[in-house]
């Protein structure tokens, strides 16, 4: 087991590899901020299936930038708008939207390899769109992440309690005259925004992992308005941020350590709110023994 562990992991010289990858922890503390606030959004508005369909048309709109020699970056933002429109347009419902994700999936799975087919460049690049890279992150693409990042973040907060009305109870929210239409539409296109930037570190296909489970796990312990957003920002920067600095001195890419990361916190969360739901059942259960006379 040693022997695995030592093969897997080399910290020599770690100090100077931090210094390679200071862009990536940046983004990587961002992105985490990013995933962590509007992850429980996501989950309240069951839209943990429309986040994978949207990371799909991300990864093939940024496959095809990489084809065409352009910003990545760009490239997958066009994607995760594409694909944001389309489920916010057409997807009002449950089963509309799993139908409409469901369909795009594949397509945009389908062209994105495709294009990495066509593409003569480097391994390192296409296999970096599916896992994610550390080293990557240059300052030109760490200025658009932060920008982007902002605009986020920024957008989340205007809209913080109307978002919140109307994903709790859709119809009151329209009876009490809030555009739910409207803010469905704009949280689709934060979300696309957030989908895009995420790709460029945990990878397309790992998306999940910051924008799902973070918020999931806080779920698990919390049912508080503050404190659960609060709590998966933390799980998600952890993850992230954790994970960059693990793969430095491992063999593998970024993505396993963030998504073992992810779904280490999720199991504790899972178990400290099962013990508290025991707990709270049996406290119920002794409450309404008669007592004796």
């Amino acid at each position: 087991m040693i022997d695995i562990v030592t093969a897997v992991f080399d910290f020599t010289d770690y100090g100077e590899l931090l210094l390679l990858v200071r862009n990536s922890i940046i983004a990587g503390a961002v992105l985490g901020i990013v995933g962590g606030l509007i992850g429980p959004f996501v989950m309240s508005r069951d839209l943990a299936f429309a986040v994978h369909g949207i990371s799909e048309l991300s990864f093939a709109g940024a496959a095809a930038a990489l084809l065409l020699g352009v910003n990545v970056v760009a490239g997958s933002i066009g994607g995760s708008l594409l694909a944001a429109l389309i489920i916010g347009l057409l997807g009002n419902r449950a089963r509309e939207r799993n139908s409409i994700v469901g369909v795009m999936m594949p397509f945009g799975l389908g062209l994105g390899i495709l294009f990495l087919a066509l593409y003569e460049g480097r391994a390192a690049n296409k296999f970096g769109l599916l896992t994610g890279q550390i080293v990557s992150v240059d300052n030109p693409q760490l200025g658009l992440l932060l920008t982007i990042g902002a605009i986020v973040v920024v957008g989340l907060v205007v809209m913080w309690r109307p978002l919140t009305f109307s994903s709790v109870d859709p119809d009151v929210a329209r009876a009490r005259a809030v555009p739910v239409t409207a803010i469905s539409i704009t949280f689709m296109v934060l979300l696309g925004l957030a989908t895009a930037i995420s790709i460029q570190i945990v990878g397309a296909l790992l998306v999940l992992a910051l924008l799902v489970t973070p918020a999931a796990a806080a779920m698990r312990v919390t049912a508080s308005p503050l404190i659960t957003p609060i709590l998966s920002v933390v799980f998600a920067v952890v993850s992230v941020v954790g994970g960059i600095m693990l793969s430095l001195g491992g063999a593998l890419p970024i993505s396993p350590f963030v998504t073992t990361i992810s779904f280490t916190i999720y199991l504790v969360c899972r178990l400290i709110g099962w013990q508290r739901d025991r707990s709270g059942a049996s406290g119920r259960r002794v409450s309404t023994k008669p007592v004796a006379a």
